[in-house]
């Protein structure tokens, strides 16, 4: 397994116009994008770079690991 990505996806969603909305169902939080005006999921434990990438075309931004 690799380090644990969740706080520079974060750094992003941020920089990007994301914000928090609530916590989820056990680590997972729901964040909303105002590029795609959706709520998507984002888990705290995001250690595969597949699943980082996957959360960022949720929020509507381009692979960035």
């Amino acid at each position: 397994m690799g380090s644990n990505l969740y706080p520079a996806l974060v750094r992003l969603l941020e920089e990007a116009g994301c914000s928090f909305v609530r916590q989820g169902k056990g680590s997972h939080e729901i964040w909303f994008s105002p590029i795609t005006n959706r709520r998507f999921t984002v888990p705290k434990s995001t250690v595969i770079i597949h699943t980082a990438n996957g959360v960022l075309k949720d929020a509507g931004l381009p692979k960035a690991f």
